[in-house]
């Protein structure tokens, strides 16, 4: 289900990309002022009458760009440490004002203001910044029309509320961000304000033009700014944690008894300098990679390859950019060299990252004390828990080129012991000719050196034909992945067709491949319509997805044909169905040739207190699990919903489930539910109390997840918490037993220079 919190992050992507009418950009000019100067939302220093105002006079989503309905002045100064920016927001009807206090990054479904800067005039990677008229944050990076919003930024910025407008002043930190060391900057920036009512609309202060996929190509140039020396920038995060575990001496037999586990303490550092605005050296000892915020369950019943999760961990998001695999594919990105999850224990890490002029390099390097490794496939993958120690380590270069075109390179090593490792090197490229068209490519090749023991890791399955195994026997082999895409994309229409050959015995240890074994041509297009204005539609498509599978052995291995429509509606409801009219598979040696099913999907936010989700998928699916597999016949869907009670209390609910039957029988393969409930309430934009309730009916485990927090900034942080694990064992007099606990407190806090 797609969350609904991406506002911009889908938005700015699918709407603020896709506007029409090309034309000149207007510059904008940011003017040098001294302090001091009170970032408290009320624009009362006189430095901001010297400032040049300009407006947000176009409405480019869903309208596009005609006059926006409500006038938006935007300012920029900057002194010698950090860009001043202000926005005051006019509104003829502030009793629909859309704004609630919450976490940082989880404000996009109220008003906000948008400030978009591409410190290198490049299109290749651009800050995102936005605040609701509560003050609470958000940011982002967008790199190539992706953005990141798990990537994080220490800046200022104040708010207030008056009866006809609302303000917003921030500050930003030139150590914040990385830009040419040079005497004087040429930046491009967006700029405009989310304006949520009957429609989501979007004003922008430039016209923006949908028959151009690249947004950051039309940002406006922002001039003016020169002589800005951050000097040596520095940064230390030391952290102290301490916990306490208990679990079942067997999680799987209440009858053990309960170990309480005792009191651990854990303490470490990261350090961080930029010894110049294009260059930053990071490093981290014995660094805390536990995640506060889990991972929502996926129901991974049925699944034979794993899934792929968002990383969040604080030190790999800078430069997470450049590591990023070029497309998307099955289950994750496609042929994603650096899955930085892989790296998941460390007693020490280091990262560089700099830029000089179009070349772009990076490094990360990390000694793992708990090392896991994924054992890609053809028909599954595993994921195989060592418990050993290995060193890993990426780099990668990038020259860039034009408007979103580069060419680079990447070499990946991970080795356990003096007997395990495994190499990857190669190159990719993305050049955009014009416009509408690009082509993107990446050649890779890798050396594996297995490791001996099979009581790890048994496995016997093949490698295709070539007659090596899964198992760790010690093997050694080579392997090789490719693939090309070439694609069109103009105002309404939309095309590609992309070629991916990934041999049965290429694997990346440091990355995020599972599907091996597989030479894939598939083919994409779509078509958009925007309605006239009187239409209760802003926006309809349809669009296509074919394409042909084989393995190494001249096999074929799946045909398909997906059809989807999608709509959006005046009341920011989208639908979206979609119909596998076609689908062939061989799997595990038997072929089914009928394997059709659809699906669909709704989300809203229909008002300032509700928003919705609903997902579901019927017809018929292999049960994978079976000896042998059989075709049968389910679902799978969900729904999910938030209610924000008061600008202060927000409760979220949501229910997936998955059910799956023998087509030719009607015997159950398997039924099951998970439910998870998340209430906050948010004291202010630093604090706040949650607690999420789980249950699985797949596993018959519930979990309870208590935490307050207090954020003074994305990096100072201070955590309290516990989780408890309950398990059902239903066919025992045990009943409910809890089986596993954990308390902890952690203290992080960042010292800038």
């Amino acid at each position: 289900m797609i969350p609904l919190r991406i506002g911009v992050l889908s938005l700015l992507t699918l709407l603020l990309a896709f506007v029409v009418v090309a034309q000149p950009a207007a510059t904008v000019r940011a003017v040098r002022v001294d302090g001091p100067f009170s970032i408290d939302g009320r624009l009362d220093e006189p430095q901001w009458s010297q400032a040049e105002a300009f407006d947000a006079p176009l409405e480019i989503d869903p309208r596009e760009n005609l006059p926006a309905l409500q006038r938006t002045d935007i300012r920029i100064l900057y002194t010698d440490d950090a860009l001043l920016v202000s926005f005051v927001c006019h509104d003829t009807n502030m009793s629909e004002l859309r704004a609630h206090i919450t976490d940082r990054d989880r404000l996009y479904l109220d008003d906000y203001t948008i400030l978009i800067i591409d410190t290198f005039g490049d299109a290749q990677k651009a800050y995102e910044f936005f605040v609701n008229p509560l003050n609470v944050q958000g940011d982002a990076l967008r790199a190539n029309e992706n953005e990141d919003d798990s990537y994080e930024m220490v800046w200022q910025s104040a708010t207030t509320v008056g009866p006809t407008s609302w303000t917003v002043e921030m500050a930003i930190p030139f150590k914040s961000l990385r830009f040419p060391d040079r005497p004087e900057q040429t930046w491009k920036i967006l700029a405009g304000r989310n304006y949520p009512r009957v429609t989501r609309a979007v004003y922008a202060a430039s016209p923006i033009d949908r028959n151009n996929e690249c947004l950051t190509c039309q940002g406006m140039p922002l001039l003016g700014i020169s002589g800005i020396k951050p000097g040596l920038a520095m940064e230390i995060l030391p952290y102290a944690a301490a916990s306490q575990a208990g679990a079942l001496q067997d999680t799987d037999d209440p009858a053990t008894p309960f170990d309480e586990g005792k009191i651990k303490g854990r303490a470490g550092i990261g350090l961080k300098v930029a010894p110049s605005p294009d260059l930053v050296v990071e490093a981290v000892v014995n660094p805390d990679f536990s995640q506060i915020e889990s991972d929502a369950a996926q129901i991974s019943v049925n699944t034979t390859f794993n899934l792929f999760y968002q990383e969040r961990r604080p030190f790999f998001l800078e430069g997470s950019d450049l590591f990023r695999g070029n497309g998307n594919g099955f289950g994750g990105p496609a042929l994603q060299l650096f899955y930085s999850r892989t790296i998941n224990d460390p007693l020490v890490a280091t990262k560089v990252i700099g830029k000089s002029g179009g070349l772009s390099y990076g490094f990360i390097g990390g000694s793992d004390r708990n090392t896991s490794l994924f054992v890609p496939g053809e028909e599954q993958s595993d994921l195989v828990e060592t418990g050993m120690a290995s060193l890993a380590s990426v780099g990668r270069v990038r020259y860039d080129f034009g408007d979103q075109s580069y060419v680079g390179g990447i070499l990946s090593h991970r080795s356990i012991k003096s007997d395990g490792s495994n190499v990857v090197g190669g190159a990719d490229f993305n050049y955009r000719w014009d416009q509408n068209h690009s082509v993107r490519g990446a050649l890779y090749l890798s050396r594996t050196d297995e490791l001996s023991d099979t009581v790890m890791f048994d496995d016997m399955r093949t490698f295709s034909s070539t007659g090596h195994t899964a198992a760790y026997d010690g093997e050694t082999y080579g392997g090789l992945a490719g693939r090309l895409e070439v694609s069109r994309a103009t105002r309404e229409m939309s095309a590609s067709v992309t070629y991916e050959d990934v041999s049965p015995t290429f694997q990346a240890q440091n990355g995020f491949v599972t599907r091996t074994d597989r030479r894939v041509i598939s083919f994409s297009g779509g078509y958009t319509a925007y309605p006239d204005e009187g239409s209760t539609l802003t926006r309809w498509g349809v669009s296509g997805f074919t394409g042909l599978q084989f393995n190494y052995d001249g096999q074929r291995k799946e045909r398909f044909l997906f059809l989807n429509y999608n709509a959006n509606f005046k009341g920011q409801i989208n639908l979206s169905i979609g119909v596998l009219a076609l689908n062939q598979e061989l799997f595990q040696g038997i072929y089914f040739p009928r394997i059709p099913r659809a699906n669909i999907n709704v989300n809203g936010n229909p008002n300032n207190s509700l928003s919705f989700g609903i997902s579901f998928e019927a017809g018929n699916f292999i049960y994978r699990e079976g000896t042998p597999p059989e075709l049968g016949y389910g679902h799978q869907g969900g729904l999910d919903a938030t209610v924000r009670v008061t600008d202060r209390l927000r409760v979220s609910a949501s229910y997936s489930r998955a059910r799956l039957s023998s087509d030719a029988t009607g015997q159950l393969f398997f039924d099951g539910n998970i439910y998870r409930t998340t209430g906050y309430y948010y004291f202010n934009t630093e604090a706040f109390l949650r607690v999420i309730m789980q249950y699985d009916t797949f596993s018959k485990g519930l979990n309870a997840y208590p935490l307050f927090s207090y954020k003074l900034n994305a990096f100072t942080v201070f955590y309290a918490g516990t989780t408890r694990n309950l398990t059902n064992f239903s066919d025992r007099p045990a009943g409910w037993t809890t089986t596993k606990t954990q308390y902890f407190v952690k203290l992080q806090y960042l010292i800038q220079s």
